[in-house]
Protein backbone atom coordinates (compact mmCIF):
# COMPACT_ATOMS: atom_id res chain seq x y z
CA UNK A 1 0.00 0.00 0.00
CA UNK A 2 1.19 3.29 -0.69
CA UNK A 3 0.69 5.38 2.46
CA UNK A 4 -1.66 5.01 5.51
CA UNK A 5 -5.23 4.56 3.92
CA UNK A 6 -8.66 5.59 5.49
CA UNK A 7 -10.67 2.67 6.61
CA UNK A 8 -14.75 4.43 6.24
CA UNK A 9 -17.78 2.72 7.61
CA UNK A 10 -20.74 2.58 6.10
CA UNK A 11 -22.14 6.12 7.00
CA UNK A 12 -18.86 7.53 6.29
CA UNK A 13 -18.58 6.92 2.98
CA UNK A 14 -21.99 7.97 2.45
CA UNK A 15 -20.83 10.83 3.14
CA UNK A 16 -17.50 11.32 1.71
CA UNK A 17 -20.11 10.53 -1.88
CA UNK A 18 -22.10 13.22 -0.70
CA UNK A 19 -18.94 15.76 -0.19
CA UNK A 20 -18.07 14.39 -3.72
CA UNK A 21 -21.76 15.37 -4.73
CA UNK A 22 -21.81 18.41 -3.39
CA UNK A 23 -18.43 19.22 -5.68
CA UNK A 24 -20.26 18.85 -8.76
CA UNK A 25 -19.73 14.68 -9.11
CA UNK A 26 -23.04 13.08 -10.32
CA UNK A 27 -24.02 9.86 -8.55
CA UNK A 28 -23.91 8.43 -12.44
CA UNK A 29 -20.09 9.62 -12.40
CA UNK A 30 -19.16 8.02 -9.33
CA UNK A 31 -21.00 5.21 -10.24
CA UNK A 32 -18.81 4.55 -13.78
CA UNK A 33 -15.37 5.92 -11.75
CA UNK A 34 -16.38 2.31 -9.49
CA UNK A 35 -17.16 0.21 -12.33
CA UNK A 36 -14.75 0.83 -14.31
CA UNK A 37 -11.86 0.68 -12.30
CA UNK A 38 -13.38 -2.43 -10.95
CA UNK A 39 -14.18 -4.00 -14.38
CA UNK A 40 -10.13 -3.39 -14.66
CA UNK A 41 -9.52 -6.16 -12.13
CA UNK A 42 -11.70 -8.60 -13.20
CA UNK A 43 -10.79 -7.99 -16.88
CA UNK A 44 -7.28 -9.27 -15.61
CA UNK A 45 -9.08 -12.25 -13.52
CA UNK A 46 -11.25 -13.24 -16.97
CA UNK A 47 -8.42 -13.69 -19.06
CA UNK A 48 -10.31 -13.75 -22.31
CA UNK A 49 -12.89 -15.59 -20.25
CA UNK A 50 -16.98 -15.24 -19.83
CA UNK A 51 -18.17 -13.25 -17.25
CA UNK A 52 -21.20 -13.26 -15.43
CA UNK A 53 -22.39 -10.55 -13.20
CA UNK A 54 -25.12 -10.99 -10.54
CA UNK A 55 -26.61 -7.30 -9.95
CA UNK A 56 -28.83 -6.14 -6.68
CA UNK A 57 -31.49 -3.26 -7.02
CA UNK A 58 -29.28 -0.34 -5.49
CA UNK A 59 -26.37 1.30 -6.42
CA UNK A 60 -23.60 -1.86 -5.90
CA UNK A 61 -26.25 -3.40 -9.12
CA UNK A 62 -25.58 -0.35 -11.07
CA UNK A 63 -22.09 -0.62 -10.70
CA UNK A 64 -22.44 -4.17 -11.96
CA UNK A 65 -23.97 -3.42 -14.93
CA UNK A 66 -21.32 -0.40 -15.53
CA UNK A 67 -18.93 -3.21 -15.23
CA UNK A 68 -20.33 -5.75 -17.52
CA UNK A 69 -20.88 -3.20 -20.27
CA UNK A 70 -17.21 -1.81 -19.76
CA UNK A 71 -16.23 -6.01 -20.16
CA UNK A 72 -18.59 -6.65 -23.24
CA UNK A 73 -16.70 -3.30 -24.89
CA UNK A 74 -13.59 -5.51 -24.71
CA UNK A 75 -14.68 -8.24 -26.33
CA UNK A 76 -15.68 -10.35 -23.71
CA UNK A 77 -18.84 -12.64 -23.30
CA UNK A 78 -21.05 -11.20 -20.39
CA UNK A 79 -24.16 -12.54 -18.72
CA UNK A 80 -26.31 -10.51 -16.69
CA UNK A 81 -28.18 -11.85 -14.25
CA UNK A 82 -30.50 -9.70 -11.86
CA UNK A 83 -33.46 -11.30 -9.55
CA UNK A 84 -34.73 -7.93 -8.93
CA UNK A 85 -35.07 -4.83 -10.68
CA UNK A 86 -33.15 -1.56 -9.86
CA UNK A 87 -34.39 0.64 -7.19
CA UNK A 88 -31.83 3.75 -7.77
CA UNK A 89 -31.88 6.62 -10.30
CA UNK A 90 -28.39 5.58 -11.01
CA UNK A 91 -28.69 2.12 -11.12
CA UNK A 92 -31.60 2.29 -13.66
CA UNK A 93 -29.36 4.92 -15.72
CA UNK A 94 -26.45 2.14 -15.51
CA UNK A 95 -28.86 -0.60 -16.72
CA UNK A 96 -30.09 1.59 -19.47
CA UNK A 97 -27.12 1.64 -20.96
CA UNK A 98 -25.83 -2.46 -20.36
CA UNK A 99 -26.86 -3.00 -24.30
CA UNK A 100 -27.25 -7.23 -23.72
CA UNK A 101 -29.83 -9.11 -22.26
CA UNK A 102 -30.76 -9.51 -18.50
CA UNK A 103 -31.66 -12.90 -17.17
CA UNK A 104 -33.56 -13.27 -13.88
CA UNK A 105 -32.00 -16.47 -12.70
CA UNK A 106 -28.86 -19.06 -13.40
CA UNK A 107 -30.14 -20.93 -15.85
CA UNK A 108 -27.52 -22.26 -18.11
CA UNK A 109 -24.86 -18.88 -16.20
CA UNK A 110 -21.63 -20.18 -16.63
CA UNK A 111 -17.73 -19.32 -16.90
CA UNK A 112 -14.75 -18.24 -15.69
CA UNK A 113 -15.85 -15.55 -13.24
CA UNK A 114 -18.81 -14.22 -11.42
CA UNK A 115 -19.05 -10.78 -10.14
CA UNK A 116 -21.00 -10.33 -7.18
CA UNK A 117 -23.02 -7.19 -6.77
CA UNK A 118 -26.13 -8.16 -5.34
CA UNK A 119 -25.46 -6.20 -2.25
CA UNK A 120 -22.12 -4.32 -1.19
CA UNK A 121 -21.52 -1.97 1.70
CA UNK A 122 -24.29 -1.06 4.45
CA UNK A 123 -26.52 -4.51 4.25
CA UNK A 124 -27.67 -5.17 7.68
CA UNK A 125 -29.66 -8.23 7.47
CA UNK A 126 -29.44 -11.72 6.27
CA UNK A 127 -30.10 -12.33 2.28
CA UNK A 128 -32.91 -13.68 1.48
CA UNK A 129 -32.92 -17.61 1.08
CA UNK A 130 -33.49 -17.28 -2.48
CA UNK A 131 -31.13 -14.90 -3.09
CA UNK A 132 -28.16 -17.47 -1.39
CA UNK A 133 -29.35 -20.39 -3.44
CA UNK A 134 -28.84 -18.08 -6.30
CA UNK A 135 -24.96 -17.46 -5.00
CA UNK A 136 -24.75 -20.61 -4.00
CA UNK A 137 -25.23 -21.71 -7.53
CA UNK A 138 -23.71 -19.29 -9.72
CA UNK A 139 -20.39 -20.03 -7.67
CA UNK A 140 -20.56 -23.74 -8.48
CA UNK A 141 -20.57 -23.06 -12.11
CA UNK A 142 -17.54 -20.08 -12.12
CA UNK A 143 -14.00 -20.97 -11.66
CA UNK A 144 -13.50 -17.52 -9.62
CA UNK A 145 -15.67 -14.76 -7.72
CA UNK A 146 -15.14 -11.23 -7.25
CA UNK A 147 -16.72 -8.95 -5.03
CA UNK A 148 -17.74 -5.32 -5.49
CA UNK A 149 -16.73 -3.85 -2.47
CA UNK A 150 -18.21 -6.48 0.11
CA UNK A 151 -19.39 -9.88 -0.67
CA UNK A 152 -23.32 -9.93 -0.36
CA UNK A 153 -23.64 -11.16 2.98
CA UNK A 154 -20.83 -8.82 5.04
CA UNK A 155 -21.47 -6.40 7.34
CA UNK A 156 -19.49 -3.20 6.69
CA UNK A 157 -18.70 -2.05 10.20
CA UNK A 158 -18.02 -5.04 12.37
CA UNK A 159 -17.15 -7.82 9.61
CA UNK A 160 -20.20 -10.20 10.57
CA UNK A 161 -21.46 -12.62 8.46
CA UNK A 162 -25.10 -12.41 7.78
CA UNK A 163 -25.93 -15.82 6.79
CA UNK A 164 -24.18 -18.01 4.71
CA UNK A 165 -21.49 -16.07 2.34
CA UNK A 166 -20.15 -17.61 -0.60
CA UNK A 167 -16.06 -17.08 -0.56
CA UNK A 168 -14.23 -14.99 -2.65
CA UNK A 169 -11.23 -15.06 -4.54
CA UNK A 170 -10.99 -11.05 -4.82
CA UNK A 171 -13.36 -7.85 -3.44
CA UNK A 172 -12.62 -5.13 -4.45
CA UNK A 173 -12.75 -2.35 -1.63
CA UNK A 174 -14.83 0.93 -4.07
CA UNK A 175 -13.70 4.55 -2.58
CA UNK A 176 -12.36 3.74 0.43
CA UNK A 177 -11.58 0.48 2.79
CA UNK A 178 -14.50 -0.67 5.17
CA UNK A 179 -13.42 -2.52 8.68
CA UNK A 180 -14.58 -5.53 7.19
CA UNK A 181 -11.79 -5.63 4.66
CA UNK A 182 -9.82 -6.35 8.01
CA UNK A 183 -12.02 -7.88 10.58
CA UNK A 184 -13.11 -11.72 11.50
CA UNK A 185 -14.75 -13.51 10.19
CA UNK A 186 -15.56 -11.12 7.18
CA UNK A 187 -11.80 -11.67 6.15
CA UNK A 188 -12.03 -15.62 5.97
CA UNK A 189 -14.31 -14.73 2.79
CA UNK A 190 -12.78 -11.63 1.14
CA UNK A 191 -10.16 -13.32 -0.59
CA UNK A 192 -7.33 -10.50 -1.76
CA UNK A 193 -8.70 -6.99 -1.30
CA UNK A 194 -7.97 -4.43 -4.09
CA UNK A 195 -9.02 -0.63 -3.91
CA UNK A 196 -10.56 0.83 -6.38
CA UNK A 197 -10.43 4.61 -6.20
CA UNK A 198 -13.53 6.87 -6.73
CA UNK A 199 -11.87 10.52 -6.42
CA UNK A 200 -10.76 12.39 -3.26
CA UNK A 201 -11.91 11.60 -0.02
CA UNK A 202 -12.06 14.40 2.33
CA UNK A 203 -10.06 13.40 5.31
CA UNK A 204 -11.81 14.63 8.28
CA UNK A 205 -14.58 11.76 7.72
CA UNK A 206 -12.23 9.03 8.81
CA UNK A 207 -11.49 7.70 12.42
CA UNK A 208 -10.11 4.80 11.22
CA UNK A 209 -7.38 3.86 9.09
CA UNK A 210 -4.87 1.01 7.30
CA UNK A 211 -1.19 1.16 8.38
CA UNK A 212 1.01 1.34 5.68
CA UNK A 213 4.45 -0.70 6.01
CA UNK A 214 6.99 0.73 8.09
CA UNK A 215 10.49 2.50 6.77
CA UNK A 216 13.07 1.02 9.43
CA UNK A 217 16.33 2.68 9.87
CA UNK A 218 19.84 1.24 10.91
CA UNK A 219 21.12 2.44 13.75
CA UNK A 220 23.19 6.10 13.44
CA UNK A 221 27.05 6.40 13.42
CA UNK A 222 28.24 6.59 17.07
CA UNK A 223 25.30 4.84 18.57
CA UNK A 224 26.31 1.77 21.05
CA UNK A 225 24.23 -0.63 22.60
CA UNK A 226 22.47 1.51 25.45
CA UNK A 227 21.55 4.67 22.71
CA UNK A 228 20.16 1.82 20.55
CA UNK A 229 17.67 0.94 23.33
CA UNK A 230 17.97 -1.46 26.82
CA UNK A 231 15.65 -4.01 26.95
CA UNK A 232 14.45 -5.92 29.67
CA UNK A 233 12.28 -9.24 29.64
CA UNK A 234 11.03 -10.73 33.12
CA UNK A 235 10.89 -14.29 33.04
CA UNK A 236 8.84 -16.67 34.90
CA UNK A 237 8.07 -20.34 35.51
CA UNK A 238 8.03 -21.37 31.48
CA UNK A 239 11.28 -20.73 30.19
CA UNK A 240 10.23 -21.72 26.47
CA UNK A 241 8.08 -19.00 25.60
CA UNK A 242 10.77 -16.66 27.43
CA UNK A 243 13.07 -17.84 25.07
CA UNK A 244 11.20 -17.10 21.86
CA UNK A 245 10.54 -13.82 22.98
CA UNK A 246 14.31 -12.97 24.15
CA UNK A 247 15.49 -14.49 20.84
CA UNK A 248 13.22 -12.14 18.40
CA UNK A 249 14.37 -9.15 20.76
CA UNK A 250 17.69 -9.36 20.18
CA UNK A 251 16.89 -9.49 16.40
CA UNK A 252 14.75 -6.72 16.62
CA UNK A 253 17.01 -3.75 17.09
CA UNK A 254 17.05 -3.41 20.48
CA UNK A 255 20.87 -3.11 21.41
CA UNK A 256 21.12 -4.89 24.54
CA UNK A 257 18.63 -7.45 26.04
CA UNK A 258 18.40 -8.96 29.37
CA UNK A 259 16.52 -11.67 30.69
CA UNK A 260 15.76 -11.40 34.37
CA UNK A 261 15.42 -14.63 35.37
CA UNK A 262 16.64 -17.60 37.66
CA UNK A 263 18.53 -19.39 34.96
CA UNK A 264 19.69 -18.95 31.41
CA UNK A 265 16.58 -21.04 29.02
CA UNK A 266 18.51 -23.66 26.74
CA UNK A 267 19.18 -22.65 23.70
CA UNK A 268 19.54 -19.01 24.36
CA UNK A 269 21.03 -16.44 22.19
CA UNK A 270 24.72 -15.76 23.34
CA UNK A 271 24.10 -12.15 23.20
CA UNK A 272 21.17 -12.21 25.53
CA UNK A 273 22.18 -11.41 29.46
CA UNK A 274 20.66 -13.37 31.70
CA UNK A 275 20.51 -11.74 35.60
CA UNK A 276 19.15 -13.35 38.27
CA UNK A 277 18.31 -11.77 41.94
CA UNK A 278 16.47 -9.11 43.43
CA UNK A 279 14.14 -8.35 40.68
CA UNK A 280 12.74 -5.00 42.17
CA UNK A 281 16.69 -4.09 42.49
CA UNK A 282 17.25 -5.43 39.15
CA UNK A 283 14.46 -3.45 37.22
CA UNK A 284 16.05 -0.12 39.29
CA UNK A 285 18.56 0.61 36.15
CA UNK A 286 18.13 3.72 35.17
CA UNK A 287 19.22 2.74 31.65
CA UNK A 288 16.55 0.67 31.21
CA UNK A 289 14.03 2.30 28.09
CA UNK A 290 11.56 -0.82 27.93
CA UNK A 291 10.65 -4.13 29.92
CA UNK A 292 8.54 -7.22 28.73
CA UNK A 293 6.56 -9.24 31.01
CA UNK A 294 4.13 -12.15 30.42
CA UNK A 295 5.67 -14.60 27.96
CA UNK A 296 5.99 -17.91 30.21
CA UNK A 297 5.52 -15.78 33.77
CA UNK A 298 2.92 -18.37 35.16
CA UNK A 299 -0.51 -17.05 37.05
CA UNK A 300 1.07 -17.46 40.83
CA UNK A 301 1.08 -14.92 43.43
CA UNK A 302 4.77 -15.20 42.62
CA UNK A 303 4.28 -14.00 39.18
CA UNK A 304 1.80 -11.56 40.38
CA UNK A 305 4.17 -9.83 42.56
CA UNK A 306 6.96 -9.90 39.40
CA UNK A 307 3.88 -8.10 37.68
CA UNK A 308 3.60 -5.42 40.83
CA UNK A 309 7.47 -4.95 40.95
CA UNK A 310 7.51 -4.04 36.98
CA UNK A 311 4.73 -1.96 36.74
CA UNK A 312 6.32 -0.09 39.46
CA UNK A 313 9.83 0.32 37.26
CA UNK A 314 8.02 3.26 35.75
CA UNK A 315 9.54 1.96 32.80
CA UNK A 316 7.60 1.62 28.82
CA UNK A 317 6.06 -1.76 29.34
CA UNK A 318 4.89 -4.47 27.05
CA UNK A 319 2.73 -6.62 29.15
CA UNK A 320 1.52 -10.35 26.97
CA UNK A 321 0.63 -13.80 28.07
CA UNK A 322 0.37 -14.91 31.52
CA UNK A 323 0.54 -11.48 32.75
CA UNK A 324 -2.47 -9.98 31.13
CA UNK A 325 -4.67 -12.74 33.46
CA UNK A 326 -3.37 -11.27 36.29
CA UNK A 327 -3.91 -7.79 35.20
CA UNK A 328 -6.59 -5.83 37.30
CA UNK A 329 -7.71 -2.01 38.53
CA UNK A 330 -5.50 -3.19 41.67
CA UNK A 331 -2.18 -3.40 39.97
CA UNK A 332 -3.14 -0.26 37.28
CA UNK A 333 -3.64 1.96 40.44
CA UNK A 334 -0.84 4.28 40.90
CA UNK A 335 -0.11 3.72 37.44
CA UNK A 336 1.16 5.84 34.48
CA UNK A 337 -0.74 3.35 32.18
CA UNK A 338 -0.13 5.89 29.08
CA UNK A 339 3.17 4.02 29.08
CA UNK A 340 1.98 0.24 28.88
CA UNK A 341 1.15 -1.97 25.98
CA UNK A 342 -0.93 -5.22 26.19
CA UNK A 343 -1.07 -7.43 23.29
CA UNK A 344 -3.80 -9.63 23.50
CA UNK A 345 -5.22 -12.17 21.62
CA UNK A 346 -9.18 -12.67 21.25
CA UNK A 347 -8.92 -14.70 24.68
CA UNK A 348 -7.22 -12.91 26.33
CA UNK A 349 -9.08 -9.79 24.94
CA UNK A 350 -12.24 -10.67 26.23
CA UNK A 351 -10.93 -12.10 29.70
CA UNK A 352 -9.19 -8.65 30.02
CA UNK A 353 -13.09 -6.82 28.96
CA UNK A 354 -14.58 -8.79 31.67
CA UNK A 355 -12.02 -7.94 34.29
CA UNK A 356 -12.34 -4.35 33.43
CA UNK A 357 -16.22 -4.60 33.20
CA UNK A 358 -16.23 -3.89 29.03
CA UNK A 359 -19.41 -5.52 27.61
CA UNK A 360 -19.00 -4.40 23.79
CA UNK A 361 -19.25 -7.64 21.42
CA UNK A 362 -16.77 -6.96 18.61
CA UNK A 363 -13.53 -7.35 18.50
CA UNK A 364 -12.50 -3.72 17.56
CA UNK A 365 -15.22 -2.29 19.82
CA UNK A 366 -13.25 -4.31 22.71
CA UNK A 367 -10.27 -2.90 21.90
CA UNK A 368 -11.20 0.35 21.64
CA UNK A 369 -12.83 0.97 25.17
CA UNK A 370 -10.54 -1.10 26.76
CA UNK A 371 -8.19 1.82 25.93
CA UNK A 372 -9.80 3.90 26.77
CA UNK A 373 -11.19 2.39 30.20
CA UNK A 374 -7.50 1.68 31.27
CA UNK A 375 -5.27 4.17 29.38
CA UNK A 376 -3.41 1.28 28.15
CA UNK A 377 -2.14 0.91 24.12
CA UNK A 378 -3.76 -2.32 22.96
CA UNK A 379 -2.89 -4.56 19.78
CA UNK A 380 -5.88 -6.98 19.77
CA UNK A 381 -3.44 -9.52 17.49
CA UNK A 382 -5.04 -12.43 15.61
CA UNK A 383 -5.39 -13.05 11.95
CA UNK A 384 -7.76 -9.48 11.98
CA UNK A 385 -4.81 -7.83 14.32
CA UNK A 386 -5.69 -4.08 14.98
CA UNK A 387 -4.24 -1.09 16.72
CA UNK A 388 -6.11 1.06 19.71
CA UNK A 389 -4.95 3.28 21.69
CA UNK A 390 -7.34 6.77 24.23
CA UNK A 391 -5.92 9.27 21.30
CA UNK A 392 -5.40 8.40 18.35
CA UNK A 393 -7.29 6.90 15.52
CA UNK A 394 -7.72 2.97 15.84
CA UNK A 395 -5.40 1.09 12.71
CA UNK A 396 -6.17 -2.17 10.81
CA UNK A 397 -3.27 -4.28 9.22
CA UNK A 398 -3.26 -5.82 6.14
CA UNK A 399 -3.60 -9.84 6.66
CA UNK A 400 -0.19 -11.59 7.51
CA UNK A 401 0.07 -14.72 6.45
CA UNK A 402 -2.37 -17.74 7.75
CA UNK A 403 0.28 -19.70 8.92
CA UNK A 404 1.67 -17.54 11.70
CA UNK A 405 -1.10 -19.84 13.63
CA UNK A 406 1.18 -21.62 15.17
CA UNK A 407 2.07 -22.19 19.07
CA UNK A 408 4.58 -19.64 20.37
CA UNK A 409 4.54 -16.94 17.54
CA UNK A 410 2.58 -14.94 19.84
CA UNK A 411 6.09 -14.46 21.92
CA UNK A 412 7.78 -13.69 18.87
CA UNK A 413 5.35 -10.73 18.47
CA UNK A 414 6.16 -9.28 22.28
CA UNK A 415 9.36 -9.65 22.26
CA UNK A 416 9.70 -7.41 18.51
CA UNK A 417 7.43 -4.94 20.31
CA UNK A 418 9.56 -4.58 23.30
CA UNK A 419 12.62 -4.51 20.87
CA UNK A 420 10.92 -1.38 18.79
CA UNK A 421 10.07 0.36 21.76
CA UNK A 422 13.07 -0.11 23.46
CA UNK A 423 14.94 2.02 20.53
CA UNK A 424 12.54 5.17 21.62
CA UNK A 425 9.67 4.90 19.52
CA UNK A 426 6.18 5.52 20.72
CA UNK A 427 3.96 2.94 21.32
CA UNK A 428 2.22 3.18 18.19
CA UNK A 429 4.62 3.34 15.86
CA UNK A 430 6.61 0.17 18.06
CA UNK A 431 3.49 -1.53 17.87
CA UNK A 432 2.72 -0.99 13.97
CA UNK A 433 6.38 -1.64 13.28
CA UNK A 434 6.58 -4.96 15.28
CA UNK A 435 3.05 -6.02 13.63
CA UNK A 436 5.04 -5.15 9.83
CA UNK A 437 8.21 -6.82 11.01
CA UNK A 438 6.40 -10.03 12.43
CA UNK A 439 4.38 -10.64 9.27
CA UNK A 440 7.38 -10.38 7.23
CA UNK A 441 9.32 -12.51 9.25
CA UNK A 442 6.44 -15.07 8.48
CA UNK A 443 6.71 -14.87 4.66
CA UNK A 444 10.36 -15.50 4.60
CA UNK A 445 10.40 -18.37 7.09
CA UNK A 446 7.93 -19.62 4.53
CA UNK A 447 4.44 -21.92 5.26
CA UNK A 448 5.80 -25.04 7.29
CA UNK A 449 7.60 -22.41 10.25
CA UNK A 450 7.58 -22.96 14.15
CA UNK A 451 8.01 -20.05 16.49
CA UNK A 452 12.08 -20.70 16.51
CA UNK A 453 11.99 -20.18 12.80
CA UNK A 454 10.19 -17.14 13.31
CA UNK A 455 12.18 -15.61 15.53
CA UNK A 456 15.32 -16.57 13.28
CA UNK A 457 13.63 -14.80 10.52
CA UNK A 458 13.22 -11.36 12.59
CA UNK A 459 17.27 -10.25 10.59
CA UNK A 460 15.88 -10.89 7.26
CA UNK A 461 12.74 -9.40 7.89
CA UNK A 462 14.39 -6.40 8.78
CA UNK A 463 16.45 -5.76 6.20
CA UNK A 464 13.46 -5.75 3.33
CA UNK A 465 12.04 -3.13 5.67
CA UNK A 466 14.87 -0.63 5.80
Amino acid sequence: MPGNEPVLTAAQMRAAEQVLIAQGVSVDELMRRAGEGAAEWVWRMAAGGPVTVLCGPGNNGGDGYVIAQTLRARGLSVRVIAPMEPTTDAARNARARWTGDVMTDADGAGGRVLVDCLFGSGLSRPLLPEHVRLIAELAARHQRIVAVDLPSGVATDDGALLGDVARCDLTLALGAWKPAHFLMPALSVVGTAKLVTIGALPDELGALFVKSAPRLSAPERGAHKYSRGFMGIVGGEMAGAAQLASKAAVYSGAGYVKLFADEAPPNAPSALVVESGDLAQALGDKRLSALLIGPGLGRSDAARDKLAITLEANVATVIDADALHLLDDDLLEGIDATRLLITPHEGELNSLCETFGITEETKRGKAEYLAARTGMTVLAKGPDTLLATPDAPTMFFPPAPTWLASAGTGDVLSGIVASRLSTGNNSLDAASEAIWLHAEAARVAGPALIADDLAAAVPKAYARLL
